[in-house]
């Protein structure tokens, strides 16, 4: 969907939002339910939290599986490819 941009309304945690983007109008759906399961799992483990509290929870916890993830492709990435083609790619 290169060069258009997709507009879509959601809920995220009982709070309606219109998301502009280069994704498909269903990717954008996919990410905001996703931020809802983890901010209605956290709400559901702490209901003491407030509504921002709980946003900046989940956004922490969201990064931390982004790290772990990009480091788990780091490894693999050095696995498969030679030393010298690795090192090409970082300082290019």
């Amino acid at each position: 969907m290169a060069g258009q941009e997709s507009r879509v309304e959601v809920e995220i945690f009982g709070e309606y939002y219109t998301l502009k983007g280069d994704s498909s109008p269903e990717e954008l759906i996919m990410l905001a339910n996703y931020v809802n399961r983890k901010m209605k799992a956290l709400s559901g483990r702490n209901p003491r939290l407030s509504r921002i509290q709980t946003a900046v929870l989940a956004a922490l916890n969201i990064a931390e599986e982004l790290k772990r993830i990009q480091e788990e492709h780091d490894n693999l990435v050095k696995i498969i490819e030679p030393p010298e083609e690795h090192n090409k790619k970082k300082n290019s």
